[in-house]
């Protein structure tokens, strides 16, 4: 079985109970439970204990939670409690060194956050560890650490952006893109997800349901694709059946890698409507 795309991947405040219980019928592929920069230090606990109950709960998705960072008053009990649960994974804020990550020796899959240019240099070894799933990029305090000027083209973040997608896929890790703060501008949230598809990216992180369908469709496969992508398969098969290591289809040469490409894609599609 293909393993399910995250094209979409939700973040949800810990100390908003009624926003938890609606988000395993939001359609997205992953859930982020934030008990970190969503949630005062006052309601800290509260999210904690909102956490651990939706947890015990059986989702259509998986399911990850933002503890708090190392260093902080909260980060072992937000560790413990999300351990204890049996949570899908654990993403953390602001890792700038591949050291921290391992030494946390833990047994849920790790989502490294990268938001600050220590992260951003230091990418590639973290995407390494062995423990680690994927990337996350935080855009918000990675352009405050940066000084960068709002850009709706993130230009002055794209260098940092595409580090983060060569340090995930050299590594066989995921690579999500950060999330577009402005709810109510459907167009720029559309265009910033195809320009993270363009870059590499295997999905976005959202923070509105409104968000969700528009990067399911923008990370996912149409139709249209799966027919182009199973078109090419059959050329392909046919033209090594006769004995050729290339094809031709629509005038175009394919070969092996395109081949897989194709592959890829009807995979991607089959994921993405399945179960």
């Amino acid at each position: 079985m293909n393993p399910k795309p995250l094209r979409s991947v939700l973040y949800v405040p810990g100390d908003k109970p009624r926003a938890i219980e609606k988000a395993p019928g939001l359609g997205a592929d992953a859930v982020i439970l934030d008990l970190e920069d969503a949630v005062a230090p006052e309601n800290k606990a509260a999210a904690r204990r909102n956490v651990q109950a939706a947890l015990r709960e059986p989702w259509p998705c998986p399911v990850l939670v933002r503890v708090n960072g190392l260093g902080t008053e909260w980060e072992h009990e937000d560790r413990e409690m999300a351990l204890m649960a049996g949570v899908d994974g654990l993403v953390l804020p602001k890792v700038e060194d591949a050291r921290s990550v391992q030494a946390l020796h833990l047994r849920p899959a790790l989502w490294a956050m990268i938001e600050t240019p220590r992260g951003v240099l230091a990418a590639a070894e973290i995407a390494a560890v062995s423990g680690v799933a994927g990337l996350l990029v935080g855009s918000n305090d990675l352009a405050r650490a940066l000084r960068t000027r709002p850009d709706p083209e993130r230009r002055p973040l794209l260098h940092a952006l595409s580090a983060v997608v060569l340090a995930a896929r050299a590594h066989g890790k995921v690579p999500l893109d950060a999330v577009f703060n402005d709810v109510r501008d459907p167009e720029g949230f559309a265009r910033e997800c195809q320009q993270g598809r363009t870059l590499g990216f295997a999905g976005k992180t959202v923070i509105h349901p409104g968000q969700v369908a528009a990067a399911n469709a923008a990370y996912g496969v149409s139709d249209a694709e799966a027919h182009a992508a199973r078109e090419v398969l059959a050329a392909w098969t046919q033209a090594r059946a006769q004995g050729l290591s290339v094809a031709t289809y629509q005038g175009a040469l394919i070969e092996q890698m395109h081949a897989d490409e194709a592959q890829e894609q009807l995979d991607l599609w089959q994921a993405g409507h399945s179960g």
